[in-house]
């Protein structure tokens, strides 16, 4: 990222909010320069308006500019690590049995907090519900029509970099997609392979009830 984006961003996380004058200011730079910038910065959906600020006196308000949900990927983050340390801990005091139980009843809260599936309700519509679901939880899901079945791809492993010292996760995600789609087959395609993508099989002959 271009140095003076990356400021911007940097004192929008530290202060929360800030102005053009106000980033202007921090920066030493001219307004114009500074709005140049935001521009680029909201197009990338990094930066967004959120609201006005009046001044003391005369004078139009001032836009208000922040940090949008997907800069935060811009900053250290320690989930994973945090992750791996956890599970570790987990499998030295576990069973492998009862680290795959955990796992599975993690699956299964996810699965309650995705779309039912509905009466009446064709595979194509179903395998849009859950490859929406899949997306907002990090796995870029979509599906394809093949020959002869349907094809489910997570092209992202929300888990890359633990997944790789703990399989077990694979095992947990491949508990929600069968709860998702009861009949889904694993294909041999996955991520933690070297793979683009984990890939599940859905035959055109199964018929959805809702639950």
């Amino acid at each position: 990222m271009q140095s003076v984006r990356r400021r911007i961003t940097e004192i929008l996380k530290e202060n929360g909010t800030a102005t053009v004058a106000e980033l202007a200011g921090q920066l030493g730079m001219a307004q114009v320069s500074v709005r140049h910038h935001l521009d680029i910065l909201v197009g990338e959906d990094l930066v967004e308006q959120t609201g006005v600020r009046r001044r003391d006196g005369a004078g139009r308000p001032s836009q208000v500019y922040a940090l949008t949900r997907n800069a935060m990927s811009l900053f250290p983050q320690r989930n994973a690590q945090l992750a791996s340390s956890v599970l570790t801990e987990l499998k030295a005091v576990l069973p492998p049995e009862e680290v795959a139980q955990l796992l599975v009843r993690v699956a299964e809260r996810a699965v309650s907090e995705a779309p039912r599936p509905r009466e009446g309700q064709s595979v194509e519509e179903r395998l849009d519900q859950v490859a929406e679901f899949l997306t907002q939880k990090g796995y870029s899901a979509r599906w394809e029509a093949c020959d002869g079945y349907f094809e489910l791809r997570a092209c992202n492993c929300p888990y890359s970099g633990v997944a790789e010292q703990h399989p077990e996760l694979c095992l947990m995600d491949h508990a929600m997609i069968q709860g998702l789609l009861p009949d889904a087959e694993r294909a041999q395609s996955q991520v933690i392979d070297g793979s683009t993508r984990c890939a599940y099989i859905l035959r055109p002959a199964i018929t959805l009830v809702a639950g």
